[in-house]
């Protein structure tokens, strides 16, 4: 197989790697009934006019397993925490005490339950889709080898590879979803 062929394949797994981890985080942000400070990733707290990340504005801890404590580095940061909080619409209430905010965990009805499976093969069908993309853009770019001097057969092989890259990503995408699915039914 030329190198070039080589490149593509190697070129396909790195983004296929991205594109698992993406999966894999956005998979985390989904509750499965246990407190985790994960669920907070991607609220951003207004700090003095600049929109900044929870986890940069205090420390997010996990007590127990039904409680999420936030202790703000400035208590002036308490009320814009807890605002971040309720607009983000995650389905949990933050109490602010004047020292931390405390997020208990309600845990989840069977129908709560069913609607995070339901979320979670959502988020893994775009993972699937990441993946087939990457896989239509590599067998793309090696076609265009052929201007290159890349022979037919060669060209061939270099797409069979990229197939076998894509369908043992897949399998990977599909055990994430297993393993959370099994987390979120687990009562």
């Amino acid at each position: 197989m030329s190198e070039l062929i080589k490149k593509q394949l190697s070129d396909a797994k790195a983004l296929m790697d991205k594109a698992i981890d993406h999966a894999d985080n956005e998979l985390a942000k989904i509750r499965a009934g246990k407190a985790s400070p994960s669920m907070l990733d991607g609220i951003v707290v207004d700090y003095y006019g600049t929109p900044t990340p929870l986890s940069m504005v205090g420390n997010v801890n996990t007590p127990d397993a039904r409680t999420i404590v936030i202790q703000p580095w400035e208590k002036s940061l308490l009320v814009p925490i807890e605002k971040a909080i309720q607009e983000a619409n995650l389905g949990m209430n933050p109490q602010n005490d004047g020292i931390i905010i405390r997020i208990n965990v309600p845990p989840l009805t069977e129908e709560r339950r069913r609607d995070l499976v339901k979320r979670v093969k959502g988020e893994v069908e775009v993972g699937k889709v990441a993946i087939r993309n990457i896989r239509k853009e590599a067998n793309e770019k090696i076609r265009k080898l052929k201007s290159e001097g890349v022979s037919e057969d060669e060209m061939k092989t270099g797409e069979g590879e990229v197939q076998k890259l894509t369908d043992a990503y897949i399998i990977k995408v599909d055990q994430l979803s297993d393993a959370k699915e099994k987390d979120i039914m687990t009562v």
